[in-house]
């Protein structure tokens, strides 16, 4: 499973997706829409994405993990349109044989996510501004303690 939606996402089926006999771990991670960014309250997030490019760039970063660690399934979802605090605007689920692989292929699948696949994120705040924020760096170049 790897899509780009309008619809809230269904974290439990992203789950679902990646579950099965030979998962000895499976992590979910989703990330939420939060109510400040750099000091400023945020009332909501914007997102838009090129789907014809996002979702095969998704369906490449999940090769990636397969050929990285074997046994390793994983399914991605991303929202576009509005996103309200507290919503999920990314849930990916990652299913591997043992809880270490799982969360190495899981921070693997979000930091690349972000670097390179098409989906811009507005953030809307509570003073009436409005953002629209750069794709994530790299993780290999930020520094301790960034975040991507």
């Amino acid at each position: 499973m790897f899509a780009i939606t309008a619809d809230p996402i269904d974290a439990m089926a992203v789950h679902a997706a990646v579950n099965h006999p030979g998962a000895g771990a499976i992590v979910l991670f989703v990330g939420v829409t939060r109510d400040h960014f750099g000091g400023r309250a945020v009332t909501r997030l914007e997102y838009e994405a090129w789907p014809a490019m996002a979702v095969p760039e998704m369906q490449k970063i999940g090769a990636e993990i397969a050929t990285q660690w074997p046994g390793a399934k994983v399914a991605i979802s991303h929202r576009t349109g509005v996103v309200e605090i507290g919503e999920p605007s990314v849930v990916i689920a990652v299913s591997a044989p043992h809880r270490a692989e799982a969360y190495a292929a899981s921070r693997f699948a979000i930091d690349t996510l972000k670097v390179r696949v098409p989906v811009w994120k507005k953030e809307h705040y509570a003073d009436e501004g409005a953002a629209w924020k750069a794709n994530a760096q790299p993780a290999s170049t930020l520094g301790d303690g960034e975040a991507p």
